[in-house]
């Protein structure tokens, strides 16, 4: 399994969107990085995303950009920020049928998932900017089982639509 996992854009500050909405640099962040994915080939079988709104604001826009069903996107409280590791990847067992799967998701949930996948015991630090991804394959789905095969950042993707 390729497990794309993204953070979301930049969003409004609480104070100004309680829900902490995209931003208009944030969903031109995301729409920019999800292009530059579509570019390189990246396609998947399933995207899944946290139910706050960032995360499923750039969850469509991916969709969108890569021809997924943006009504097939599971919401799941699994991928909330705090959310413990073992439940997003208890959430990823039930697809494990797919090949292909992009989380939508937020720190420090994003780097927990990352840590557990491709280390057992010790802790890897991956940073994750927003709009920024990362691909991890599995052949089981279990601690310390994956293989970082590429991390990109925003400008990183931005380059590769130059």
């Amino acid at each position: 399994m390729e497990i794309y996992l993204m953070q979301h854009g930049q969003a409004f500050s609480e104070d100004a969107d309680p829900e902490r909405s995209l931003t208009p640099d944030g969903e031109n962040q995301i729409k920019a990085s999800a292009r530059a994915l579509t570019k390189i080939g990246v396609g998947v079988d399933l995207i899944a995303s946290s139910p706050k709104k960032r995360a499923r604001q750039t969850a469509e826009i991916v969709a969108q950009e890569l021809r997924y069903p943006v009504d097939d996107i599971k919401v799941t409280e699994k991928l909330q920020p705090l959310a413990p590791v073992q439940e997003a990847i208890a959430f990823l067992k039930a697809y494990e049928e797919k090949k292909r799967v992009l989380l939508a998701g937020h720190l420090p949930s994003l780097g927990e998932i990352a840590s557990s996948l491709l280390t057992e015991g010790s802790k890897v630090s991956i940073h994750f900017d927003m709009g920024g991804v990362c691909r991890i394959d599995v052949d089981l789905l279990q601690v310390g089982s994956g293989e970082l095969k590429w991390h990109l950042t925003p400008d990183q993707l931005r380059l590769i639509l130059q």
